[in-house]
């Protein structure tokens, strides 16, 4: 008998200008970044959750609190190597990852297996445990406007 555990984890920023836009440790060409405490990584944040939530553990904004000036501009990269951490102190291993960013613009093809790359690393498990995907809303809502992007992860992990 194995104890697979399921996550998922959502996480939603408003887009701004006078910001870098980081998905998936990766600094994307783009006018416009996310804003938030940290480097706003939505795909980042949400993997987090979803990890940490499979664990059984406490979410982010209760690990790296928004109101604590150490995770200010922080990496959600280093934020995500803290969490592999946790999860080897807890005895949970990833199996795979499952996320979607989504966002009407920009195409995030090019940079895809880096975002793989950096979130496979951080965790110490191999790239091919560990998709990312994009899709647009069709002009629909505040991610189809550009005014936002959210993204969803959805992970299974193993207990010890």
């Amino acid at each position: 008998m194995t104890n697979l555990r399921i996550g998922h984890g959502y996480d939603v920023h408003r887009l701004v200008e006078g910001r870098p836009l980081i998905l998936g440790g990766v600094t994307v060409p783009y006018e416009k970044g996310l804003l938030g405490h940290s480097d706003a990584d939505v795909l980042t944040h949400a993997v987090m959750d979803a990890l940490l939530g499979a664990a059984g553990l406490p979410d982010i904004g209760n690990l790296f609190p928004d109101s604590d000036k150490a995770f200010l501009n922080i990496s959600s990269i280093l934020l995500l190597q803290r969490v592999a951490e946790k999860l080897a102190e807890a005895k949970v291993q990833v199996v795979n990852i499952d996320a979607t960013l989504i966002a009407q613009a920009p195409k995030i093809a090019p940079y895809r297996l880096t975002m793989r790359q950096n979130i496979a690393a951080a965790l110490g498990i191999a790239v091919e445990q560990v998709g990312v995907k994009a899709t647009t809303e069709e002009h629909l809502g505040f991610t189809g406007d550009g005014s936002g992007m959210a993204a969803h992860a959805v992970v299974l992990v193993e207990k010890e």
